[in-house]
């Protein structure tokens, strides 16, 4: 009775070894763009070094800040006519706040426009 039940054993035993050799290898992942972990920088520091911005007005001296100048002031403005923040000009605090006040009075004067859908 030993006998049958050792023959049994293994039995059982082979056929769950023989199923894990005959299942099919699964297959290599795909380099996906959405994987989880970021790509690794080259190691000698390829990051990209973005110019330091500088405020036009206190490089030049002579520049004013002039509500009646339009043209000057259009360089601070956007297509939709929203006034650029100094993050992206790279202005000083000083003369944004100048700036923003000089723009403002060009509008109520009509020199430049509120909106795009007024036309010059």
């Amino acid at each position: 009775m030993s006998e049958e039940v050792k023959t049994t054993e293994t039995k059982t035993a082979a056929p769950a070894a023989a199923a894990s050799t005959d299942r099919p290898a699964r297959p290599a992942r795909p380099a996906a763009s959405g994987d989880r972990r970021p790509a690794r920088r080259p190691a000698g520091g390829g990051r990209f070094q973005r110019r330091r911005k500088f405020c036009k007005f206190c490089a030049d001296k002579s520049m004013n800040i002039d509500h009646k100048d339009p043209v000057l002031l259009g360089q601070f403005i956007t297509e939709r006519y929203k006034i650029l923040p100094s993050r992206v000009t790279g202005t000083c605090a000083k003369h944004q706040r100048s700036l923003t006040t000089a723009i403002k009075r060009a509008r109520v004067l009509a020199l430049l426009s509120f909106t795009p859908l007024h036309h010059d």
